[in-house]
């Protein structure tokens, strides 16, 4: 039934698929390499896994912070990405040392009610779950049992919460069976967001998502489109699919969220642009267009991992995350392992531009660690 749902949508994409069909899935080996030049340039960067990390702000004045930042805490959901499709024990010490420099705990506080400081915790569970040590897995615990046990839903006011937080709560509920608080929590929280936060930041008819309430019709791009930024779709679009990968058949919601992500990718789809990347701006390729890595790695994640599961059909989405992959290895991905076109931070197309081959942004991590989503998913397809 699912695969009919986006079956359809081959009519659709028919040009698409034909401008994308003389491209090849490189070979896992392929891929792996592309992946490890990446990483190994990170690593070898960023010896001492919990040096903190000094980057500009909003007004271009340098400040430091805590690696367990949520930019650091992306690239280890990558890195975890890579070590489970090519495992290799530097990977894992890598992240423990990352835990243990900053004690297992969320950033800030165990009390923090912010996402972004929360987001680390994803990686303190995956290391859990490969050796149970309760110190792992004891703070993060306790944060999210704090969010729990309050009455307050809406602290994720910004898609990007989503992605950040929500897969910890499946993390937790999946080793917690017996308790079903996490996973009514995470519901919960996501469908604030969705309906209620600005009267809803996604958009049901267009089925895509404002990054926050702020831009919500009556904001518009210059061309008259609605606002819907590259990677804050990407953000709940990697989101859906770490949940939906988490949680079983049977969970409450996962039919919700499952539909989500199938709309969701019938509209990422065709905006692709010809070169294979998307715009930072997925209905306005004039305001700041061009090529941007994260938003496209975390589509090739989300459609890949479709794929591998029989949820979208092969034919028509295999091509589009081929010549997305191509086009990052060939225009991002530098002799020496930098990648180019990642968007820095902020919330909306305009924010930290220029965007190009060459740019270093204010953090280097998290388009590493989209990267590494995107390249693992992939590298299970190739697989096959």
């Amino acid at each position: 039934m699912n695969k009919q749902i986006l079956g359809i949508a081959a009519i659709g994409f028919a040009v698409i698929a034909s401008a994308t069909s003389a491209q090849q899935i490189p070979s896992k080996k392929k891929i792996f390499a592309d992946m490890e030049l990446a990483n190994s340039y990170f690593m070898k960067k960023w010896p001492d896994a919990g040096d903190s990390v000094t980057a500009k702000n909003a007004t271009g004045v340098p400040i430091t912070r805590t690696s367990e930042l949520w930019t650091r805490a992306v690239y280890y959901e990558g890195l975890m990405a890579l070590n489970e499709v090519n495992p290799q024990k530097k990977f894992v010490d890598y992240a423990v040392e990352w835990g243990e420099k900053h004690n297992w705990s969320p950033r800030g506080s165990v009390d923090t009610k912010n996402a972004d400081n929360q987001c680390c915790g994803q990686t303190y569970i995956d290391l859990y779950n490969l050796d149970p040590k309760p110190e792992r897995i004891e703070k993060i615990k306790k944060c999210m049992d704090l969010v729990v046990a309050t009455d307050k839903n809406s602290d994720w006011t910004w898609v990007d919460a989503i992605q950040m937080g929500m897969p910890i709560f499946a993390k937790l509920g999946a080793i917690y069976k017996d308790d079903p608080k996490y996973y009514e929590k995470m519901y919960t929280m996501y469908n604030h967001t969705k309906t209620i936060e600005g009267g809803g930041l996604y958009n049901t008819t267009e089925h895509l998502w404002w990054r926050d309430k702020d831009f919500v019709p009556p904001y518009k791009e210059p061309n008259g489109a609605n606002c819907y930024w590259s990677r804050g779709n990407g953000w709940v679009y990697a989101a859906l699919v770490r949940v939906l990968s988490i949680i079983p058949k049977n969970a409450p919601h996962r039919n919700e969220y499952l539909q989500t992500y199938l709309e969701m990718t019938k509209a990422i789809a065709p905006l692709q642009r010809t070169d294979g990347y998307w715009n930072v701006s997925l209905k306005d390729s004039t305001h700041f267009g061009g090529k941007e890595l994260t938003g496209t790695a975390l589509f090739v994640y989300g459609m890949a991992w479709g794929i591998n599961n029989g949820l979208i059909d092969k034919k028509t989405y295999q091509p589009i995350i081929v010549k997305a992959w191509n086009a990052m290895e060939k225009s991002s991905l530098h002799p020496e392992g930098f990648l180019g076109f990642v968007q820095g931070t902020g919330k909306e197309p305009k924010d930290s531009q220029p965007v190009s081959y060459t740019n270093i942004p204010d953090f280097e991590d998290y388009g590493l660690g989209c990267y590494l989503l995107a390249g693992a998913e992939l590298s299970k397809l190739a697989k096959k």
